[in-house]
């Protein structure tokens, strides 16, 4: 790939953090993810406790990159046409009629994901992984580029439903906000600190330019050597006592991607091992289905233990 679409989407990638930092205050961490994520091609799932910024970081992100943007707050009675879109018969044409639904937006926030059905969380999947919804059998095309921002609440289980593995599985990366540092939430308090609101935020870029960094983030280079640690990690997963269902190819493809990204947000035209492992944890954690049940910070730490286990190549 030439080397100046590199530097142009490492400059993209730049401006954004800049920007998402002047809202989402006090969490590098959770920005530098929620970019591996948009960069890669992916969706992105915050998973958090009330009130620590998951609706603010989604509604940040739509803002910087410009292009369309829907928000849907899931419930339990949110049916699945309330998200793809309906056809409606027109007396004017003596015809269906397709009406599209909030699905069809650059970048759409799902908040409280785990309140909609399993029924209407499908609707989701073709969405995801596609970039399609087919309603009474006729397939629509979603805009591109298509990112998904999904929210939901760990530790709330009255008028929630788990997500499926199958549904874990379409996002490329999972977060965790966390609690703001103590400096941060007293400058939150008093207003200072020099924090930018959502409405000031400047459009960093459009969806042309978010689809050419993602091109180039694609076209990242990874030598064999790096591609057989993604395989290494993926494959002690798997086999690990603890583990009932590990990861999946596709989510080893997603790590490596994943991986690319984090290669351009520094300024690199190649993947190196340190940068697998900078996203693994993030990556991989949120697909596995342990013996205990699907647990984020069990499955953190098992990712983690993996890292430390598996050689990382060198030269």
């Amino acid at each position: 790939m030439r080397a100046d679409d590199v530097a142009a989407a490492s400059d993209l990638a730049n401006e954004l953090t800049a920007a998402l930092s002047r809202v989402v205050r006090g969490k590098p961490q959770a920005v530098r993810l929620a970019l591996v994520a948009l960069l890669s091609g992916g969706h992105l799932l915050v998973e958090d406790v009330p009130g620590v910024g998951k609706t603010l970081l989604g509604k940040a992100l739509a803002r910087a990159v410009g292009g369309s943007f829907r928000r849907i707050q899931a419930t339990p009675d949110l049916l699945p046409g309330e998200l793809t879109g309906v056809s409606v018969f027109s007396k004017r044409s003596e015809d269906w009629e397709f009406r599209p639904g909030p699905l069809f937006a650059n970048v759409v926030l799902v908040d409280e994901i785990n309140r909609a059905t399993p029924r209407t969380q499908s609707a989701l999947l073709e969405a995801m992984e596609e970039q399609q919804v087919t309603v009474d059998g006729v397939t629509h095309p979603l805009p591109d580029p298509f990112f998904v921002v999904a929210t939901q609440n760990p530790f709330e289980h009255v008028g929630t439903f788990p997500l499926v593995e199958g549904q874990r599985d379409r996002f490329a990366v999972v977060i965790e906000m966390g609690l703001p540092a103590r400096d941060t939430e007293r400058e939150l308090l008093l207003g200072r600190g020099g924090a930018g609101s959502l409405e000031d935020m400047a459009v960093v870029t459009g969806p042309e330019g978010l689809r050419a960094a993602v091109a180039a983030v694609r076209r990242v280079h990874c030598a064999p050597a790096v591609a057989d640690y993604v395989v290494d990690i993926s494959s002690t997963i798997r086999v690990h006592p603890e583990v009932r269902l590990g990861a999946s190819p596709r989510a080893s493809l997603s790590l490596l991607n994943a991986a690319r990204a984090q290669a351009v947000l520094g300024g690199r035209s190649f993947v190196s091992p340190d940068d697998v492992k900078l996203v693994a944890t993030a990556s991989m954690a949120h697909r596995l289905i342990l013996s205990g049940g699907a647990d984020l910070h069990a499955g953190s730490a098992l990712v983690r233990s993996v890292l430390e286990r598996v050689p990382v190549p060198r030269g």
